[in-house]
């Protein structure tokens, strides 16, 4: 396991996540990540940091509101949020992370499209291990 570095693209958001060096994402089929080409790394709570201010980020909540959509509120870009699959950790977008510090990178497909018959697939992924 090893931190790596992440964050939007002006900069104004940094954070670090704790990873090994091969990875299993999930490119999701949703309205939201379709549409925004977000491809989830979920991690527990205990392997984030959140380096620059909060103040850096806006939230954005729709349906349920239990996922907190987190934006930088200088370039847009949600490099991370608090999915509703897993409100005990955080996903990252991939794409904001430095993707030459992993191994291997695989990308799995998920049907968020039929969320509701597919989120258990991802509630292990915020646990310990």
């Amino acid at each position: 396991m090893a931190w790596i570095a992440g964050g939007c693209h002006c900069g104004a958001v940094a954070f670090e996540v704790q990873v090994p060096a091969k990875v299993t994402a999930q490119r999701c089929n949703c309205s939201i990540c379709s549409a925004t080409g977000f491809v989830h790394l979920i991690v527990p709570r205990s392997r984030f940091r959140l380096k620059t201010s909060e103040d850096n980020l806006t939230t954005y909540t729709f349906n349920s509101h239990v996922a907190r959509h987190l934006f930088c509120k200088v370039c847009g870009v949600k490099s991370f949020y608090v999915p509703r699959s897993n409100p005990d950790g955080y996903s990252i977008n991939i794409n904001c992370l430095d993707q030459s510090k992993f191994k291997n990178i695989e990308i799995e497909d998920f049907d968020g499209q039929n969320w509701e018959e597919n989120a258990e697939r991802l509630a292990h992924l915020s646990k310990e291990k």
